[in-house]
């Protein structure tokens, strides 16, 4: 077997790659097929950080569309959150994978709170550290966050779990002639818009020259590949 290509990354899971087959919630299968390919690149030696969306529970700008103050409604989402931390910090304890949540907003009595010196020593004593409640600030999606703690944390490589194959000219979904990219920078991204992250996310990131790959989430295995050094997926950098 090679050799991991990253000693350390950071993935963001969003709350949908949780939903599977289901309506609403989390599917326990899909969860536990992530804590499996998860605990896979534990075992090969990689020091894993995890920040985790919350869109198959609340969602604060859709809540705020339906009437809800804009403000309320992200701390919900940030709430929801922290739900699928703790159940994949639960998955991913069923198979003996030591992991820890921590939170941008406080909530002692189920999880720590983020410090970033705490989650980088979390790390380096091989543990997974699941960080909740996005930025704890509204207004900024859990792709900032992911973005923010990836550089805080120094990971090598920032990737992003979504239900495409990586970045596509338009949404594969309803153009078939949607052309799927390889690699791209920063500012093709930015220039032509392509939905892929947040613009503050992809700024950030650029700003401090942290790679960023987007994958299947479905597409069992592929995580293993990636931090073996295989080219799946889009490159930003």
């Amino acid at each position: 077997m090679a050799e991991p290509a990253y000693q350390r990354i950071l993935l963001k899971l969003s709350g949908e790659a949780l939903l599977g087959d289901e309506d609403y919630g989390i599917d326990p299968k899909v969860i536990s097929r992530i804590a499996e390919e998860i605990r896979d690149v534990v075992d090969a030696g990689v020091e894993v950080g995890i920040v985790i969306g919350g869109g198959n529970i609340f969602r604060g700008a859709g809540l705020a569309a339906s009437g809800i103050d804009r403000v309320t409604g992200d701390h919900m989402g940030m709430l929801a959150t922290v739900i699928n931390a703790l159940a994949l910090q639960d998955a991913l304890e069923s198979i003996d994978v030591v992991a820890r949540v921590m939170s941008a907003i406080s909530i002692h009595d189920v999880c720590e709170d983020y410090i970033r010196r705490r989650a980088i020593r979390h790390l380096q004593k091989g543990r997974v550290v699941i960080c909740a409640a996005g930025t704890g600030n509204p207004f900024f999606t859990t792709d900032s966050a992911a973005a923010l703690r990836a550089i805080e944390i120094g990971a090598d490589l920032m990737l992003k779990a979504t239900k495409v194959d990586g970045i596509y000219s338009a949404d594969p979904l309803t153009d078939l002639s949607a052309k799927r990219y390889d690699q791209l920078s920063y500012d093709e991204v930015i220039q032509r818009k392509l939905a892929v992250m947040d613009t503050n996310a992809i700024v950030l990131c650029r700003d401090q020259q942290m790679p960023i790959r987007i994958f299947d989430v479905f597409a069992e295995g592929d995580l293993m590949r990636l931090i073996r050094g295989q080219s799946i997926g889009t490159l930003v950098s």
